[in-house]
């Protein structure tokens, strides 16, 4: 069975959004993010300066990607999307290309990444990769500056705060410099990959998607890449954000992402979970839709799913004997 094959039977898949918004829970000097956790940054308009201080203290002891693989597999999951690095621009993973890593920067000095990856091997769990390829923070050059703000101007695609020039941007240099060398050790540096989940493709280029495609398959041919890599450009369909159609008759391969809450990243004030009961019935529509259902958790600080999110998990499993 080829790698689309198996993609199209597999039907269901855990995500994972963590980083350093962990940390701050979606709360930042004494208010609150009224949206995804993992925008806080954005929100806030917390200057690099003071948010890349939060990996002094990142250090979760309780990371056990075996747990994660295992509740993930027990409740008919059959493969984990990651966020190797989100529009943050901190890596989840030890990068030769940008110190601002998980490794480098933070006490914890150990390769998220790759210790998912010899998790998800052992139990025969296939892994993704998400990548911000066009938003980071973290860089000047970082996208999204051609569209000024997002979500009913409360945040900005790009970091205006501490770059305000947009003018003087460029994304060709983020591109080239963080970009695609990232991806490049991505592809070569934790074995085969199931998929490189790519995400808002606000800036890039279709001369620059496809480059980043033809990267990926340079490395590993195998590899899937979704369709938010820009451009018309991906081997499957990624809908929207929570998008859950009534119907769907298109053919090829179709996923849609969803949240357990209402958040991606760890907000520790989102109690909005959907119950098992809902999950399943989320899954079953969607599978009858032909579309992949591609649920997410976000760890806290520690490394820890939400206690909630470990139920709801265990309850499924006990569907799925």
């Amino acid at each position: 069975m080829n790698q689309k094959e198996w993609f199209k039977e597999a039907g269901f898949g855990l995500m994972v959004h963590w980083g350093l918004y962990s940390v701050i829970g979606g709360e930042w000097k004494s208010k609150r993010t009224p949206y995804i956790g993992e925008w806080a940054q954005s929100y806030f308009r917390i200057p690099n300066e003071e948010y890349h201080k939060l990996a002094s203290v990142f250090n979760p002891i309780f990371y056990n990607p075996e747990e994660w693989v295992l509740m993930a597999k027990n409740a008919g999951m059959k493969y984990v999307v990651f966020t190797a690095k989100h529009h943050e621009g901190f890596s989840m993973y030890r990068s030769k290309v940008d110190k601002f890593n998980i490794v480098d920067a933070t006490p914890f000095k150990r390769d998220v990444v790759e210790e998912l990856a010899n998790a998800c091997s052992k139990h025969n769990m296939k892994l993704g990769l998400y990548y911000s390829q066009d938003l980071d923070w973290a860089h000047p050059d970082g996208g999204g500056y051609l569209l000024g703000r997002t979500n009913g101007g409360e945040m900005s695609w790009t970091n205006d705060w501490d770059y305000c020039d947009t003018s003087k941007k460029d994304y060709s240099r983020c591109f080239e410099n963080k970009i695609l060398p990232q991806v490049e050790e991505l592809m070569t540096s934790y074995g085969d990959l199931l998929l490189v989940w790519f995400d808002t493709p606000k800036t890039i280029s279709e001369s620059q998607s496809k480059q980043l495609f033809d990267l990926v398959k340079h490395y590993q041919p195998n590899c899937l890449v979704n369709s938010r890599i820009g451009n018309g450009v991906g081997d499957y369909s990624s809908l929207g954000d929570n998008e859950i159609p009534e119907e769907y008759t298109e053919t090829g391969l179709v996923e849609t992402p969803t949240t357990l809450n209402d958040t991606w990243g760890y907000k520790s004030f989102d109690n909005n979970w959907k119950s098992a009961d809902k999950v399943l019935e989320i899954k079953n529509h969607l599978g009858k839709c032909g579309i992949n259902y591609l649920l997410n958790i976000g760890p806290d600080a520690l490394g820890r799913f939400p206690a909630p999110a470990c139920d709801i998990l265990k309850e499924l499993s006990k569907c799925n004997k």
